[in-house]
């Protein structure tokens, strides 16, 4: 599942229509591996819808950053299928991570006309911490976010500062960035960066082999497709 970014320039009569595709899409690819045995072609089932960004050291990567496969994730932290799939992607991440040939690029997308103000503050606080602790504790955090919101706008933000001291970042300094709206500008560029690429809902990611977009996952797929969409592309 997904949740659709209502603000994209989306006509009203498509609003229903792309939910439908991506169970649809999801279905096909099921479909596909479970009658399809070793001969399952899952990748056929999403293409990017625009251009990506390229990677740089400048995005959050868990994994090797010269990696053959990257899976480039647009996110909304009060997403509830972003929940689910931040899990199913930390699971891919300890299986395949290791070997050097997978790593996870995440990208902020959040939907304000979903989650106002809650998502944009949040995503925000996630960037603070990379301000403050780099890419390590950008990690730790939002895994952490991750793990207690209850998602759709409920998490409780006196929680922000109480997990900036959790992973041993400089509390005073982590408030002053976030009340100073220090990173709202890496956001939005993300944001733009997820429109460009065709985004208009969350969880969207889009795999590049080489450096070269082949491939999408629309919305929370479990991670038995995730699977096996990846080893499909590591052939």
């Amino acid at each position: 599942m997904e949740e659709t970014n209502t603000t994209t320039q989306v006509p009203a009569s498509q609003n229903y229509a792309i939910p439908f595709a991506i169970v649809i899409a999801g279905l096909a690819i099921a479909g596909a591996i479970y009658f399809g045995g070793n001969n399952a072609n899952p990748v056929a089932a999403a293409q990017p819808a625009g251009a990506i960004d390229p990677v740089t050291s400048a995005d959050h990567i868990i994994g090797n950053p010269n990696a053959k496969l990257f899976v480039v994730e647009y996110s909304d932290t009060e997403c509830p299928y972003c929940k689910t799939f931040h899990a199913t992607m930390n699971r891919i991440m300890n299986e395949y991570g290791k070997d050097g040939n997978v790593a996870w690029v995440y990208r902020q997308f959040p939907i304000e006309s979903l989650h106002p103000a809650k998502a944009q503050n949040e995503a925000e606080a996630t960037e603070c911490a990379n301000k403050l602790g780099g890419n390590t504790k950008f990690w730790e955090y939002i895994n952490k976010v991750f793990e207690i919101t209850p998602s759709n706008n409920r998490l409780d933000q006196a929680e922000l500062p109480i997990i900036a001291k959790a992973i041993g970042l400089d509390v005073t300094e982590f408030n002053k960035c976030l009340e100073n709206d220090e990173m709202k500008t890496v956001v939005d560029a993300q944001i733009a960066s997820g429109a460009k690429a065709g985004v208009s809902g969350t969880p969207y990611s889009i795999i590049l082999v080489n450096k070269k977009a082949v491939s999408g996952i629309n919305g929370a797929q479990p991670y038995e497709v995730v699977k096996a969409q990846i080893e499909e592309l590591l052939k």
